[in-house]
């Protein structure tokens, strides 16, 4: 299921995109002063042409002419190495503010709760930080510094095109508010592309991501879907084509009449020139007109920059807004401000009146769940699919926050607990093993980094998984594929119980951990665990009941209630629900 797109995306405020470069303004300081310089620089050539033309030349001045050709080559010298450094400064400012975002909607993204991510598409989230943050990458690398770079050069030679004659420069600048306008308009248009076209790369991202993984391969082969899906997406291509080509040519025919106008200055400069007249006072010199229409060339190239710049501007706050709004996304589970860490890691785990319900759901998951655990002590969950299982035992490492009641260890509120704490507490082996494209080791050590190797051996010696692991091609470097599929499933399952074993928590929750695993192998599993929970509290979430025979306790769960609960033997002698269930395995068994 996939969260749907808002009908319009926030808008991304200018002054909180700015905020983002504060960190480094003492390097954008230093890129204005080089911007500032290139710029005056940039101005001295057309007055050292005008006098070339107008003294140099007609007075026969060598030494005067040396002198200034050695001036145009040291501005040419001046700029290409400002530009350099500007280039360099300005392009790793950008990165670092882009490492900046992808990080924080990184570490946003890992502080919400388990039902942002059973809502949202993974393609989606992979969007976000790969296409919108780098969508940016030209506006915070190079645009910002254009825009500065091309306004300052604009403003000085405007103010410089009017110090040589003012009727020529309020002819040459006349249609610049028009020209702003225009750019504005296509920046709208191109914004609104933008947004559509960023959810279009977001649903392709989804399709790779589910189809194009190991289990989507399967999948797609065993039900003879391969050529729906390459039709499905061919289609969602297609359409990501046609945005990227609106996007390209929006405003295109605008601009092209832009840059018609402004090639054509130089005539109509000429021709004002000429009106003048030879004889009038006001006669302009050919070294004013050729330094003027130097000055002009040099404000046609910056000007057109300028106003391209400001189309893409206008398009990336589409993707800024985009991402602001996966930062703004309020966090269900909060760590404590002043966590509180119980004396000792016993593994005392007590459920009081718990109740809880899914955001939107008409009724409770769970209600007035009340259980006792003792450290070292076993509970089973048994129930039929629905019965709240699961649930319940997300609210022991806080997956989710309760809606009523609390979930205590050694007598702290699991939401007092800092995270880190908690997450020391319980150990989870989920009923879905998740395994990384990585070596065996490595799968191992994500739950113990500094692990040694004969603490990954005796772990995988307790899981019953150690004999398999040395049997493969390069043992514990083997690597397993993605999701470990080049593991079985009791495999997997084993290799996901030695990692959970090898953080050793005081509290191990177990969710149907063995459900793949065949009699033979689960007896050894089990008989295993068993020897290395001496003093662990282990919740065992059953789907097999002969799982959780041994249990100190075992509680029967319908409809997300608590219908009975007692020892294995307590509970066949009540005869209710659990006999029941009992009986139905046996008779599926034989």
């Amino acid at each position: 299921m996939s969260t749907p797109e808002p009908a319009t995306t926030p808008e991304a405020p200018v002054r909180r995109v700015v905020g983002l470069f504060r960190p480094y303004r003492w390097n954008l300081l230093f890129v204005a002063v080089l911007v500032g310089a290139t710029s005056l620089v940039s101005l001295v050539n057309p007055f050292l042409i005008r006098a070339v033309l107008d003294v140099a030349l007609p007075q026969g001045r060598t030494g005067l002419l040396t002198l200034l050709a050695l001036g145009m080559i040291v501005v040419s010298v001046a700029n290409s190495s400002f530009g350099v450094l500007q280039s360099y400064v300005s392009t790793k400012v950008g990165q670092r503010v882009m490492h900046d975002l992808r990080a924080a909607v990184y570490a946003h993204l890992e502080r919400m709760s388990l039902a942002f991510f059973t809502g949202t598409r993974t393609g989606e989230v992979q969007s976000r930080i790969a296409n919108d943050i780098g969508g940016m990458q030209a506006t915070v690398t190079t645009t910002a510094t254009t825009v500065a770079s091309n306004l300052t050069i604009v403003i000085a030679t405007a103010i410089a095109m009017l110090v040589l004659d003012w009727r020529l420069a309020m002819a040459s600048l006349a249609m610049t508010p028009f020209f702003g306008w225009l750019s504005r308009r296509i920046g709208n248009e191109r914004r609104r592309i933008t947004r559509d076209r960023q959810r279009q790369h977001a649903a392709i991202s989804s399709i790779v991501q589910e189809s194009l993984s190991v289990s989507g391969i399967l999948l797609s082969r065993t039900m003879g879907r391969s050529r729906s899906l390459v039709d499905t997406f061919a289609a969602e291509s297609d359409r990501l084509a046609d945005l990227e080509i609106r996007s390209s040519m929006a405003g295109r025919w605008s601009q092209s009449w832009i840059q018609i106008v402004m090639s054509s200055m130089p005539a109509v400069i000429y021709w004002v020139a000429g009106l003048t007249g030879p004889g009038d006072h006001m006669a302009i010199s050919v070294g004013t007109l050729v330094a003027f229409t130097t000055l002009q060339m040099n404000l046609f190239r910056p000007m057109v920059q300028l106003l391209s710049a400001g189309v893409e501007i206008q398009a990336s706050l589409e993707l800024f807004a985009r991402i602001f709004e996966y930062l703004d996304l309020p966090t269900d589970i909060v760590e404590p401000r002043h966590p509180i860490a119980p004396v000792a890691l016993r593994g005392d785990l007590r459920l009081r009146d718990v109740g809880f319900s899914y955001a939107g759901a008409e009724r409770r998951t769970l209600n007035a769940i009340d259980v006792t655990v003792p450290a070292g002590h076993s509970l089973g969950i048994v129930g039929e699919t629905g019965a709240g299982k699961t649930t319940l035992s997300h609210l022991i490492p806080r997956l989710y926050d309760v809606t009523s009641g609390q979930v205590t260890i050694d007598g702290v509120d699991v939401r007092d607990m800092s995270f880190d704490t908690l997450a020391a507490a319980v150990g989870v082996v989920p009923q879905e093993t998740y395994l990384f494209h990585a070596s065996v080791a490595a799968n191992l050590r994500f739950a113990k980094p500094d692990a040694t190797d004969e603490e990954l051996a005796a772990a995988a010696k307790t899981a019953q998984i150690h004999d398999h692991i040395e049997s493969l091609p390069d043992g514990y470097h083997s690597v397993i594929g993605e999701r470990g599929h080049r593991l079985s499933g009791g495999e997997k399952q084993r290799l996901a119980i030695a990692r959970a074993i090898l953080r050793d928590p005081p509290i191990l929750v177990l969710d149907e951990a063995t459900s793949a695993l065949d009699t033979h192998t689960e007896r050894a599993v089990l008989a295993a665990i068993d020897a290395a929970s001496a003093g662990r509290t282990t919740i065992t979430i059953a789907h097999r009941l002969s799982t959780i025979r041994d249990a100190d306790e075992i509680i029967v769960l319908d409809a997300g209630e608590i219908v009975e609960r007692g020892t294995h033997g307590e509970l066949l002698r009540l005869g209710g629900r659990y006999a029941a269930m009992i009986d139905r395995d046996a008779a599926v068994s034989g």
